[in-house]
């Protein structure tokens, strides 16, 4: 099934998030989740950095916490991981309330997807919002 996503619905989600959560942070310069990271907070997300390997530094100015419920509340949990390790994250996102699961580039779990759907949650697999957001022009949350 993959990402069912259209242009519309990517628009939508991502000028209505404003706080994402972002599992699998990184302080490597070289890691994708680094970049992205700092791509989303020039464009004007509030972005909560997890990793409890890291918990208590900073990554680009934000305090990195180690679970999701410290990000906690917020839109979109952005993930960084292996698509074997997504599930539980997941299922800990919408008991927490978020309302858009977004697996990076790889990343596909159709478990995961599937029961984020089935919770009334957004789903996008195997995308990266730094890369559609200029694709699609959007400059960031709508204010």
């Amino acid at each position: 099934m993959t990402d069912q996503n259209n242009d519309n619905d990517l628009i939508s989600i991502l000028t209505s998030t404003k706080r994402i959560a972002l599992a699998g942070a990184s302080n490597k310069p070289d890691r994708p989740s680094f970049g992205v990271m700092r791509f989303l907070l020039r464009h004007g997300y509030e972005v909560v950095p997890v990793n409890p390997a890291l918990a208590g530094q900073e990554i680009h100015g934000q305090k990195v916490v180690a679970t999701l419920a410290e990000a906690a509340p917020f839109d979109m949990l952005d993930l960084f991981r292996r698509p074997t390790e997504v599930l539980d994250p997941v299922r800990e996102a919408i008991q927490l309330g978020a309302k858009t699961i977004w697996m990076q580039l790889g990343v596909v779990n159709e478990d995961a997807a599937n029961q984020a759907r089935e919770a009334g949650l957004a789903v996008v697999m195997d995308r990266c919002p730094a890369i559609e957001m200029p694709r699609l022009g959007i400059a960031g949350p709508a204010a």
